[in-house]
């Protein structure tokens, strides 16, 4: 049971408080579960209101799936995400 994990650092811009980051990651990690069918949590960066870096996990019984899902959330969020920028990203498949 292959498991993908994309790791995305991300810049955010205009964001001068923490209160300002999560207006701008809740309705992301919100709609990256809805659209995507994927866990999504802010797993670092969490006292930096300019960046942050979250990681996105999905199980299937394909790897090659796996893979293609979540090159399309890394894709989905650097078109659609409007708060910033993607500075980094990483997927590790496990399994």
């Amino acid at each position: 049971m292959p498991v993908g994990v994309l790791t995305l650092h991300l810049q955010l811009d205009m964001s001068a408080s923490l209160k300002d980051k999560r207006r701008a990651l809740r309705p992301l990690l919100q709609r990256l579960q809805r659209e995507f069918n994927i866990s999504v949590a802010e797993v670092d960066y969490l006292d930096d209101p300019a960046q942050a870096l979250i990681a996105c996990a999905h199980v299937s019984n394909e790897a090659a799936f796996t893979q293609r899902v979540l090159n399309k959330v890394a894709r989905w969020v650097e078109t659609h995400w409007g708060h910033g920028y993607i500075a980094g990203e990483w997927i590790e498949m496990i399994g």
